[in-house]
């Protein structure tokens, strides 16, 4: 996602090299999604990966849009759907996409409606395997008895454990995998910012009831507690967020968002972290002790999410 702007500052060259270098060290699962910067992030990865698309698993969204007045409007729709597949499939550049998902969950539109226009699709080629984002367990049953549903995207960390509370299990249950997204906090877990004062006057993070001044301050000290916990385990505060979330569950993936080299190199080495269940199982509580003050995202898009 901030691959090409919402995140600091926008450098293509920088963000490009370190896509292509994440594919050469054999991170092939690339995630975007329509509303990206309006297309724009489909139509940067689509030039990036010309050439490579047989060694990347090609994921993407469609649901979250903009009326003209640019307030939310969240479109499932199955004419909506899939015009946005033929969209994305132009912008990235092939024929095929692996992995599409309903980007938030349209409660004016049965999700067997939603769901039965993704089937059409997987059956047209257009896509192989249907997901979805931000949906409640109730909405994954009714989707899976219309069709197979490869993935449920939602974000997952130390401070967002929602996903706990039924998702996880019902994933588990179904044979559906769990992608987690955000698993470092927008960055504020690994300590790659503490306020508002650090971001960019353009930077979406500034949005986030989490890092507003009061939040942020009590916020911090959670990202110094994950900072402690990472100096005994000689590993960085990103690397430890990253390999908890993966320590969860053989069924649950994380996606980091990274468009720096650095970033890259720093969260692959979470791959080399192992924490006990007792160092996973403190980790979490000291952190529950603390309480997490802000909800995570502005109040429209809170709204929009499926519970």
């Amino acid at each position: 996602m901030g691959l090409v702007g919402w995140y600091g500052v926008r450098d293509d060259a920088e963000a490009r090299a370190t896509l292509l270098e994440a594919i050469d060290r054999g991170m092939t699962h690339l995630d975007t999604a329509t509303s990206y910067q309006n297309g724009e992030n489909e139509r940067f990865v689509g030039n990036t990966i010309r050439g490579r698309r047989n060694e990347v698993f090609l994921a993407s969204k469609y649901g979250i849009t903009r009326d003209p007045s640019g307030a939310l409007v969240i479109d499932n729709r199955p004419e909506s759907v899939k015009a946005a597949v033929d969209a994305s499939l132009e912008r990235l550049q092939v024929e095929q996409i692996d992995l599409y998902y309903l980007h938030r969950i349209d409660r004016n539109v049965p999700i067997e409606e939603s769901v039965g226009a993704l089937a059409e699709l997987v059956r047209a080629g257009k896509i192989r395997y249907i997901g979805l984002s931000e949906c409640s367990v109730e909405t994954l049953r009714r989707a899976c008895a219309v069709h197979p549903v490869a993935a449920v995207q939602t974000e997952y960390s130390l401070w967002s454990r929602e996903p706990e509370t039924g998702m996880l299990a019902a994933c588990r249950e179904l044979g559906v995998m769990f992608v987690a997204y955000s698993p470092l906090g927008r960055g504020f877990l690994a300590g790659n910012f503490s306020s508002l004062r650090d971001l960019p006057p353009d930077d979406n993070r500034r949005s986030q009831p989490r890092f507003q001044d009061d939040n942020a301050a009590h916020n911090q000290r959670i990202a110094e507690l994950i900072r402690e916990y990472a100096q005994r385990k000689g590993c960085t505060p990103a690397q430890l967020a990253i390999a908890w979330v993966l320590a969860q569950g053989e069924h649950i993936t994380a996606i980091p968002g990274m468009k720096r080299r650095t970033h890259l190199h720093d969260n692959l080495g979470a791959l080399e972290v192992r924490l006990s269940p007792e160092e996973l199982q403190e980790l979490a509580s000291r952190i529950e002790q603390l309480g997490v003050r802000g909800e995570r995202h502005p109040p429209a898009m809170m709204r929009a999410i499926d519970r």
